[in-house]
């Protein structure tokens, strides 16, 4: 098992990327926090995995939230050895004027704020144990932008960017920091990234802009994450890693 003995914290567990993730860290011998905004979401997540997972119900744009999930995870499993920071949200498909201030504020405080709350809360156990690993789920989203889209492309972005930031500051402590981009796939947001209903006919239109075929799929995300999160990539730190079929190609 590649994770056996490590503690994880996925946010935004409680479902899609997340509850993928969450679950194949747990396969693969991780202890995992499951954080979600919905705490119902979140048990029942924790519950399907067993005694290797806790539930914790967090916004994770607030600080004491935050602090308040490290501590938990702390008290059940240890000190986090990996964090990913999946939780995210969208504004909806749209002309980017008709985006209100509300929606924009509250892409940045999930999507970009998060981080800097839970990098500010984990880098200081991680150093005192030598050392750890966060993955960001960015987006292609901040590769190669769609219109229509903008300030979520633009938070995106953010991350993509501060995970390279972060993994060079952060590699003196030998703190892997690395990014994965998933092109869009059949999430709780997909029709808000579309602006329009989830139908096959607007799927396809999609789907053709992706050479391999079809949207991401969790698995997709959560073997990235497995992967990145492991010994064998004890020597990548600062990229981010297109999950897209080819999309930003």
């Amino acid at each position: 098992m590649r994770l056996d003995g490590k503690v994880a914290i996925v946010t935004g567990a409680g479902g899609g990327f997340g509850e993928e993730i969450a679950r194949r860290y747990a396969a693969e011998g991780a202890r995992v926090a499951v954080v979600d905004l919905r705490g119902d979401a979140a048990e029942r997540v924790a519950a399907s995995i067993g005694k290797q997972a806790i539930a914790i119900a967090a916004d994770v744009s607030r600080e004491a939230d935050v602090a308040r999930s490290l501590a938990a995870t702390a008290e059940a499993f240890g000190p986090p050895h990996i964090l990913v920071n999946n939780a995210g949200t969208t504004h909806r498909n749209q002309p980017l004027l008709d985006v209100t201030e509300v929606e924009f504020d509250r892409v940045f405080a999930v999507n970009v704020k998060s981080i800097f709350h839970y990098v500010r809360a984990v880098v200081p156990p991680m150093r005192a144990a030598g050392g750890g690993v966060i993955i960001n789920i960015g987006s292609t989203a901040g590769i190669r932008p769609r219109p229509g889209l903008t300030w979520y492309n633009a938070s995106k972005g953010a991350v993509n960017l501060m995970s390279k930031s972060l993994a060079v500051e952060l590699a003196p402590s030998n703190i892997r920091v690395n990014a994965i981009c998933p092109v869009i796939g059949a999430t709780g947001l997909l029709e808000s990234f579309m602006g329009q209903p989830d139908t096959p006919e607007n799927r396809a239109r999609f789907i053709a802009t992706i050479p391999l075929g079809r949207l991401s799929e969790a698995a997709d995300i959560a073997a990235a994450a497995v992967f990145l999160a492991s010994d064998e990539a004890a020597f990548i730190t600062g990229i981010e890693m297109p999950v897209d079929g080819g999309r930003t190609v």
